[in-house]
């Protein structure tokens, strides 16, 4: 079984992992932040980097699904392929960060991969406002995030929004992040875990 969790940046998506492959067993495949050799150039200059930042990424969560594909286990993700593709590139390239020329070759790229594998059986979408994604940035202080617009995360709220609703590709749960603090609640997890177990097994 194959369970992804999508969201912003600083939406919650790498604690959550963590929580519920410790609960359910499962194995987690983190997002390559690390070692990305990119990021700190990125955020210092996204016109620059912003192409072979996504091209590092796709080519990471390429990899990670054909483990995920041979993996007799369950497996959950930080972060989902597409949103590179749907949010991350379009945004860049719609702020004028990225090439027109750069754009299109990425996502022909992704057409190619995406061909190639099979959606996550869950997708679980972390929705969090820009003062809650500001708020939990801050609180993890990666340095290279300092740089990070406000004009940015609420950009690319709005794609998120536009890719939950057109999401058709499978099961897709929404936790919403401003009421929901599974960090800090365990009534709050439980109730995250609750749901998960509903959208898996149909138990209520």
């Amino acid at each position: 079984m194959h369970i992804a969790i999508a969201g912003n940046i600083g939406s919650g998506k790498t604690t959550l992992a963590g929580l519920l492959a410790r609960h359910f067993g499962w194995k987690v495949h983190y997002e390559d932040v690390d070692d990305n050799p990119y990021l700190d150039d990125f955020y210092n200059d996204m016109q620059r980097w912003s192409f072979n930042l996504q091209i590092f990424f796709l080519n990471s969560r390429f990899n990670h699904i054909l483990e995920i594909k041979k993996a007799d286990e369950n497996i959950i993700q930080d972060r989902t392929i597409y949103e590179d593709a749907y949010i991350f590139a379009p945004n860049l390239h719609s702020l004028g960060l990225m090439s027109t020329r750069d754009f299109e070759n990425y996502f022909t790229l992704f057409n190619l991969v995406s061909s190639l594998i099979q959606p996550p059986d869950l997708v679980i979408y972390l929705r969090a406002s820009v003062p809650t994604l500001v708020k939990q940035i801050e609180k993890r202080g990666r340095k290279y995030e300092d740089n990070i617009r406000l004009d940015y995360l609420r950009k690319l709220n709005e794609r998120y929004e536009s890719w939950v609703n057109a999401y058709n590709l499978g099961k897709i749960m929404i936790i919403d992040v401003d009421s929901t603090n599974f960090i800090d609640r365990s009534e709050d997890l439980s109730l995250v875990i609750d749901k998960v177990n509903a959208e898996l097994h149909g138990l209520f």
